[in-house]
C-alpha cells in the first residue's frame, strides 16, 4: 500500500502526554482481538474513538481466523494475533513483518482439584485441553513432558469442549475439573464459579524452563506499510506501548473502559483479568531470542503450527 503524507493534524491527548498523530491519504486499519490484545490497547481505543479527524480504524474481532483474513486479503495494515500463526503468515510469503509482542502468556491450568500442588498430581487426571494440535494443546504437552509426564500415557487430554469458550463454560458449570484455559475466560469463570481457581500459570511455568516468558501474542505490520511509514508506525507502537503502561498501572480506570467498549461484561471480570494477563509490549527486535525459543519448542513438538519451519531473520522488523 502507497500512501502519501499529509500535515500534522491536532495533537491528541493521550494518556502519558501529548502525542502527534501523522495523518495521510488512506485510513490506517489494525485488526485486534477481544481479550488481552484489545485490554492492552484500550487507552490507545478510547483515545482513538474520541479524537476528531483520526483516520486510525481499530477493528476488535473474536477469533484470530478473521485476523488471518483481514491479512490474507491486505486490509489489515496492522494486525494482532497469536505468534505461531504469525510465523504460519510469514512463512507462507504472506507480506507482513512482526513488530513487537504485546501479551506475554494468559494460559492457566484451571479447576476445583485443591489436590494438585505439582506437576506430578496429574498422573492419571483427566484434563480437558482445547482444539487438539493447537497452540495451548502443544504448549501443555510440552510442560508435561519436561516435568516428567508423558501426555499419552499418564494422563488423559480430552478434547470434549472445542473452543475457549466451550471449555471456560464447562470448568463453570462442574462438568470438567480441570482444564486449560485462557484469560479473560478465567476470570469469567471464577465470578461464574466461586469453587475454582487457578493451578498452574503456564506462563510462570514456562519461565522455569526456557528463562524468559511465553510470546504468546504478536503485533504484525505490512510489509508496504513498514516501507513508506516509518512515523506512523513508531505512533502506533509508542500508543500501543503506552497504553498497555497506563492499563496495568491504572485497572480500576481500564476496566472502566473495557466494559465501555464491550470489550469485557462487566468491571469486575475486568480488573481481576487485568493482572493474570501478562500485558507488556516490548519491541520484538528487543527480544529476538525469546520469540526464537519459544517458536522452537512448537518446531519441534509440531512443525504445522509454525508453518514447517523456523522463521528467517526478515521476520522481524
Amino acid at each position: 500500500m502507497r500512501i502519501k503524507f499529509s500535515i500534522l493534524i491536532t495533537a491528541i491527548l493521550f494518556c502519558f502526554g501529548c502525542q502527534h498523530q501523522p495523518k495521510h491519504g488512506d485510513t490506517i486499519t489494525i485488526a485486534t482481538l477481544k481479550g488481552p490484545s484489545a485490554m492492552g490497547m484500550i487507552k490507545f481505543i478510547d483515545s482513538i474513538s474520541t479524537a476528531n479527524g483520526s483516520n486510525i480504524k481499530i477493528e476488535v474481532l473474536n477469533e484470530p481466523i478473521q485476523v488471518r483474513k483481514m491479512i490474507i486479503e491486505g486490509s489489515a495494515d496492522f494486525a494482532i494475533l497469536p505468534t505461531t500463526m504469525a510465523a504460519i503468515i510469514y512463512n507462507k510469503g504472506i507480506d507482513y513483518k512482526l513488530v513487537a509482542i504485546p501479551v506475554w502468556g494468559t494460559l492457566y491450568l484451571f479447576g476445583n482439584d485443591i489436590s494438585i500442588t505439582k506437576w506430578e498430581d496429574l498422573r492419571g487426571k483427566k484434563i480437558n485441553v482445547m482444539a487438539k494440535g493447537m497452540t495451548p494443546d502443544v504448549l501443555f504437552r510440552y510442560l508435561l513432558m519436561q516435568n516428567g509426564l508423558d501426555p499419552n500415557n499418564d494422563v488423559s487430554l480430552d478434547y470434549s469442549f472445542p473452543t475457549h469458550i466451550d471449555l471456560a463454560n464447562a470448568v463453570a458449570a462442574g462438568q470438567a475439573t480441570l482444564g486449560v484455559i485462557s484469560e479473560p475466560l478465567v476470570s469469567l469463570v471464577m465470578q461464574k464459579n466461586t469453587s475454582v481457581a487457578p493451578i498452574f500459570d503456564l506462563n510462570d511455568e514456562w519461565k522455569k524452563l526456557q528463562s524468559s516468558p511465553i510470546a504468546q501474542t504478536a503485533l504484525m505490520v505490512s510489509n508496504g506499510f513498514c516501507t513508506n511509514n516509518p512515523e506512523i508506525i513508531e505512533y502506533i507502537t509508542n500508543s500501543y506501548k503506552y497504553s498497555s503502561q497506563w492499563v496495568n498501572q491504572h485497572p480500576d480506570s481500564a476496566a472502566l473502559l473495557m466494559v465501555k467498549h464491550k470489550i469485557l461484561p462487566n468491571y469486575e471480570v475486568a480488573y481481576n483479568a487485568i493482572p493474570r494477563s501478562n500485558l507488556l509490549f516490548v519491541n520484538a527486535r528487543e527480544v529476538k531470542a525469546g520469540i526464537n525459543s519459544y517458536l522452537r519448542v512448537f518446531y519441534k513438538m509440531n512443525p504445522d503450527i509454525i508453518g514447517g519451519k523456523m522463521p528467517d531473520e526478515d521476520f522481524i522488523y
